[in-house]
Formats: structure tokens, C-alpha cells, sequence
């Protein structure tokens, strides 16, 4: 067997991603002629090492800058279906060159590969290199203001990886590289991570670090500690947590107001729960769709549905209810227990403040009327759905127009179609049979026949003898009708 260049041999034996330098491989640099050798590169034949290599020849111009790297990786390599995994690899291997240095660009565009590709092992050697070889914006006396950056995505990661030995490492790494303290937004990045993991002791301890380096908490780190505590059953320190991020001069926001809302609704303190949502309103602070969904829900299922009927309408009046709030919920709830005549009185008042009812909201309500037999209610708020481009579904409106000709208003169900007709409603042939047939039960021979023309225009009689019976019986009951009326 024909043996192998040792420099090829050397590229069979697997090398560490680590990004030590390896200046034995480097060849003196010329404009044109890259260094020849990758051995950090572990490829599996020497045709893909020649391959890689050509690669690199034909899209990287030597000597390169971290600009021309950059577009390289980004562009060239990253979409490569061969080479596209070899990114770190180039990364480390280029640092080898001495003419070239990484700057920010390319470490925080290598970190955040790392870290969405979930390779953290390689993350972690990319913040040790980091730390042992800053940006050349660091020669100065002040540290590269990016390098806070590069490590606070790096965190996310490992956080959102659940390895938090990782991410204190790199806490820790970064503080002794960046000018002054880090951020609130890192300190967040973490504590979250430990509420979220089920380590809340360590958040807390974090928290405590935190305070003692002197960073100011925001609102965020309150609302992830105020979580943390309701999530753990410990609703007295959130509401003292609460009072002093108020002393701390840090203003609450909707989501402190709405994870207290809750916890108040967990321990079945309804009164105190509603009563945070108004000072809410008292301070000015907007509501979102999500603490009407706390409210609203957390009554119904205690069985308080007029109370949370009240309280949405008294929302509204005062012009703090969302225009995208859905109280679908309320009114399934009280057209199930039979209550449709609230749900309608409900939907008309929050209707007339601009708070219009979604589709599945309505078409629920009109469910619930014809249940009842409420059918006139039924056909009004079908039209004011029609008026404002709610066109309600094939089942729903041929039901109700079944109704009503069940009751003798084949006249407004016509009406009715028309105006669905107008706003984009497509007439079935269920539509049409229905509407004729309500006409031959209330002989009204006239509108029937017009509509079985209609009918015929538009091919829904598939043949003469459809057409003649169709027009027979508007005849005969016509004739019935005539005769007991003389």
C-alpha cells in the first residue's frame, strides 16, 4: 500500500477544536498562495482535504482581514452542503496566521453559530480564546465594547441549554474582561434561566450578587424574582418583592400586575386580585388581553360569571379594555349554562364602546340564541357581523335561515342573503333549497318562483324534472293558500 505524505497522514489523526496555534503548519504567506496545511482539520480522505482547500483558494483572497473572513464564513462556507461544519475549525485555524487577528465581527458572528447550533463545547473553547486573545479594540486602555455582547448571547445559550456551570464561567470570564459591571440585561439572562430550571435558591443568590456588585435592578428582574416566588408557593415574598421594587422608584408594568393577579387568583383571593387590576387603572398602566384573560377566567371557573360580566362591561365603559381582547370565553360560558340573553347584553355593550366580538364569538352567540329559539336575536346579530365584514359560515347561516322560515320569515331570510351576498357570502344549493321551501310553506308563489330562476341561472337544478316539481308544489300551495283564503 502506497503511503501517505506525512502531511496528509497527519490529517487522519483527529485534532481538538481547541484554538491553540499550530505554527509548525503555517508556510511563509505571499499574496497569492494561501498556507497550505489545515491540520486542525480532521477530513476523512485526502481528496477532501484537497477539496476544502481548493475551496478555500477560490473564495478566500490572501491575505485576508477580518472583513474578508467574515464574508467567507457567512456567505461561502456556511451554505457549503460539504464544508458548512468545518466553520470553527477555519475559525481557529486562521488565528493561526500572523498576519491575521480576530476582531468582534468574527467572534460574535462565531459565537452565535455556536450557540444556535447547540455545539458548546465549541462554545465554550471560542470564550476561552477570547479571553486569552482579546479584539485588537482591547490594546488600547479600554476593553472592546462588544465583548459584553458576544458573552451575553453566549449565556442565553448555555441558559437556554440548561447548563448554568457554563454560563457562570462565562459570567465570570467576561467580568474580568469588560470596563466596569455587567449589565442588568446578563444578570436577568441568568436569573431567568435559574426561575425557569427550577433553581430558584440560585436565582435568589444571584440576585443577591447582583446587589452586591451595585447593579440596579429593572423592572424585568422584579417581575422574573415576583414569578419565581408564585411559582414556589411563596405569594408573601412576591407581594413584598412588589413593594419594594415600588420603594426602589422601579414602576411596576403589566406583567408584575398580571403575575400578581394570578397568585392572588391561586390563593383564591378574588377581591384583592380585582382590586390590583383597578389600581392598575389608577396608575395608568394599559391592561393587555392577558390580564383580562386572568380575570375573566379565573372568576368563570370559580363560577363568578355575572361578577366577570360587571367587571368587562365596567372595563369598557372606561375605555381600558383591549381592542384584540376576545372574550369569546364569557359568552361560550354563559350561552352554555343558558344565560344568552346577558351574553347578548354583554356583546351589545362592549360592541357599542368598539370592542366588536370576534368570529367565533359571534357565531357562538347566534348558536346559543337559535338554541333557545331566540331567532329574531339571532338574524340581529348576524347583521350587524355582515355590516362590519363578518361573514359567518355556510352551517351557521343556512340554520338560521332554516329558522327562519320554520317561523314564517322567509322574507327576512331572503333579506338576509342578499346582504350575505353582498359582503362576499357564497349561497349553497342547502341555501337556496331552503329559501324555496320556505316560500312553498308560506305560498308565496311569486318570491318562490324568482328564486327557483335564480336557481336555474346558477345550475343548482340539475334537470327539468327538478325544476317542474320544484315549481308544482309553489303552484299547488299557492292554490291551497288562495282557496282558504276565499
Amino acid at each position: 500500500m502506497k503511503k501517505l505524505p506525512p502531511i496528509l497522514r497527519k490529517l487522519q489523526t483527529p485534532q481538538p477544536t481547541s484554538p491553540s496555534p499550530l505554527p509548525n503548519a503555517i508556510l511563509p504567506l505571499s499574496p497569492q498562495t494561501p498556507p497550505a496545511p489545515l491540520l486542525n482539520l480532521s477530513l476523512s480522505s485526502p481528496h477532501h482535504y484537497n477539496q476544502l482547500l481548493h475551496f478555500l483558494k477560490s473564495h478566500l483572497t490572501f491575505p485576508f482581514t477580518p472583513n474578508s473572513l467574515l464574508h467567507f464564513l457567512k456567505s461561502k462556507l456556511h451554505f457549503h452542503p460539504k464544508f458548512t461544519h468545518y466553520d470553527f475549525h477555519v475559525f481557529n485555524w486562521a488565528s493561526t496566521i500572523d498576519s491575521f487577528r480576530h476582531d468582534h465581527s468574527t467572534f460574535a458572528w462565531m459565537a452565535r453559530t455556536l450557540a444556535t447550533t447547540d455545539r458548546f463545547t465549541e462554545l465554550t473553547s471560542l470564550l476561552r480564546f477570547l479571553a486569552s486573545s482579546p479584539c485588537p479594540c482591547s490594546d488600547g486602555i479600554f476593553s472592546c465594547p462588544q465583548t459584553e455582547s458576544v458573552f451575553q448571547l453566549s449565556i442565553s445559550a448555555y441558559c437556554r441549554a440548561r447548563k448554568f456551570d457554563e454560563a457562570v464561567f462565562a459570567f465570570d470570564s467576561m467580568r474580568k474582561l469588560i470596563d466596569g459591571r455587567p449589565s442588568v440585561v446578563v444578570y436577568n439572562i441568568l436569573i431567568n434561566g435559574f426561575v425557569k430550571s427550577g433553581r430558584f435558591d440560585k436565582a435568589l443568590g444571584f440576585y443577591g450578587r447582583m446587589i452586591s456588585d451595585r447593579v440596579k435592578p429593572d423592572v424585568y428582574t422584579f417581575n422574573i424574582l415576583i414569578s419565581g416566588y408564585c411559582r414556589n408557593s411563596q405569594f408573601v415574598q412576591a407581594l413584598e418583592l412588589f413593594k419594594e421594587m415600588r420603594e426602589k422608584g422601579c414602576s411596576p408594568n403589566v406583567i408584575s400586575f398580571n403575575t400578581l393577579i394570578k397568585g392572588f387568583f391561586r390563593e383564591r383571593k378574588f377581591e384583592d386580585g380585582i382590586a390590583l387590576a383597578y389600581e392598575m387603572i389608577e396608575l395608568g398602566c394599559k391592561f393587555s388581553s392577558v390580564t383580562c384573560e386572568i380575570l375573566m377566567d379565573g372568576l368563570c371557573r370559580e363560577g363568578k360569571i355575572f361578577e366577570a360580566c360587571e367587571i368587562l362591561i365596567d372595563f369598557s365603559r372606561k375605555q381600558v379594555l383591549p381592542k384584540d381582547y376576545d372574550y369569546y370565553g364569557v359568552v361560550e360560558m354563559l350561552c352554555g349554562k343558558g344565560n344568552t340573553g346577558k351574553a347578548v347584553e354583554v356583546v351589545n355593550e362592549l360592541w357599542m364602546e368598539g370592542n366588536v366580538p370576534s368570529f367565533i364569538t359571534s357565531t357562538t352567540l347566534i348558536d346559543g340564541l337559535r338554541k333557545e329559539g331566540r331567532v329574531h336575536d339571532a338574524m340581529n346579530i348576524t347583521e350587524r357581523m355582515l355590516k362590519v365584514g363578518m361573514v359567518p359560515d355556510s352551517v351557521t347561516f343556512n340554520s338560521l335561515l332554516q329558522d327562519l322560515c320554520n317561523v314564517g320569515k322567509t322574507v327576512e331570510a331572503n333579506k338576509l342573503r342578499l346582504l350575505a351576498s353582498s359582503k362576499g357570502f357564497e349561497p349553497d344549493n342547502k341555501t337556496y333549497y331552503t329559501l324555496v321551501s320556505g316560500y312553498t310553506m308560506e305560498g308565496n308563489k311569486v318570491e318562490g318562483q324568482r328564486l327557483v330562476e335564480e336557481m336555474l341561472d346558477k345550475e343548482f337544478i340539475p334537470d327539468i324534472a327538478t325544476y317542474n316539481r320544484l315549481m308544482d308544489r309553489l303552484l299547488n300551495t299557492y292554490k291551497k293558500k288562495s282557496k282558504l283564503v276565499t
